[in-house]
């Protein structure tokens, strides 16, 4: 409630650098409220709902962002939808996915997890990933990486409706594929040991992380003229922006993942992971192509030629990754190698 407050108290104001840095601690303790919620919800509904709601929350959460500093920041932000949904991808395929096989490996010395429902996650990120943003640096009815209208409508419906039906996969007909196993293989179908919270204190916690993830959001919102300033001060690229954004954002979900593979449910960081970078851009094109009848100027959301390469080797190792079901340290340092290079890339193209 004091970063909610805080939130109100500076809202749409220039921070100084004491409020900045005042606003920034208060993030910090938004993103970990909004994990103990979360972890609060999915105790009580049990997986794969429980990771479906904090990644769909963040995601909504998320798209507001960007179009509230796509309404004010003129052009400069035709390519922020691009750079904050093409970095989420980067942070949840390699570094939420890599830090959390990690975590689980240095656990059990193995992680384990179901191929069928992570292979059949990283299949509907990488397709609708080529589809949003590989795709429009190859079409020809407008100048530049960008859709015309009629591109932009089908590709928000594409990725809209195979966001659906993964969720239908994943919630109803193959849910046991989604469940955390143990290193045998036997699937973990409910918490042992934890008595799940009453369905009261679930709706609190339900009501409490969405106040949670609102002064995320808006406290983010809130330093990021400091982190634009910084970022033009340091000589860095604009697309650094999206980048920080997305790692702000994308913080309750790190935790949450990490603390789920120290209990070895590797499965539950994986859909955390999987399910948000699907949610980022299932969710964020079709709100983005809605919100461009009332914006003015191109939406820029084609990838660049280093970008498209860094996606096609996440997504060739995310695959021989997934594909075993089983994975060490080794995978786990390659993710978060890669994700090193994204980073690195961003700020020095």
């Amino acid at each position: 409630m004091v970063a909610v407050a805080t939130l109100i108290l500076t809202w749409g104001r220039d921070l100084p650098p004491p409020l900045v840095i005042i606003s920034a601690l208060f993030l910090a303790g938004a993103v970990l409220a909004a994990v103990h919620h979360a972890e609060v919800v999915a105790h009580r509904v049990g997986e794969p709902f429980g990771s479906l709601v904090l990644a769909v929350a963040v995601t909504i959460i998320e798209v507001a962002l960007i179009v509230t500093l796509m309404i004010s920041g003129g052009e400069k932000t035709q390519a922020l939808a691009r750079d904050t949904v093409f970095a989420a991808v980067m942070i949840t395929c390699n570094g939420i996915l890599g830090l959390s096989l990690l975590v689980g490996a240095l656990r059990r010395r193995v992680a384990v997890f179901n191929p069928e429902g992570t292979g059949g996650a990283l299949a509907a990120v990488a397709t609708i990933a080529a589809l949003s943003l590989v795709l429009p640096s190859f079409t020809t009815s407008r100048p530049g990486p960008q859709f015309s209208p009629a591109q932009l409508g089908f590709a928000a419906v594409a990725s809209l409706g195979l966001y659906l039906l993964f969720v239908l996969v994943q919630t109803r007909r193959h849910r046991d594929y989604f469940l955390p196993i143990t290193t045998a293989g036997k699937v973990i179908d409910a918490e042992e040991h934890l008595e799940p919270p009453s369905t009261r204190a679930a709706q609190v916690s339900l009501g409490l992380l969405l106040v949670a993830l609102i002064a995320v959001v808006g406290l983010a919102k809130g330093v990021s003229p400091a982190i634009e300033d910084a970022v033009a001060g340091a000589g860095l690229p604009q697309a650094v922006v999206g980048v920080v954004i997305a790692l702000l954002v994308l913080l309750p979900e790190t935790i949450a993942a990490v603390r789920a593979a120290a209990r070895d449910r590797i499965q539950t960081s994986l859909n955390l992971a999987l399910g948000s970078a699907m949610a980022s851009i299932g969710l964020t094109i079709p709100a983005i192509a809605i919100a461009m009848i009332w914006l003015d100027g191109p939406l820029l959301l084609g990838l660049g030629g280093t970008q498209m390469v860094l996606l096609a080797l996440t997504v060739a190792v995310g695959t021989l990754t997934v594909v075993p079901g089983r994975a060490n340290v080794l995978q786990g340092g390659i993710h978060l190698g890669l994700l090193a290079v994204f980073l690195f890339l961003a700020a020095s193209p």
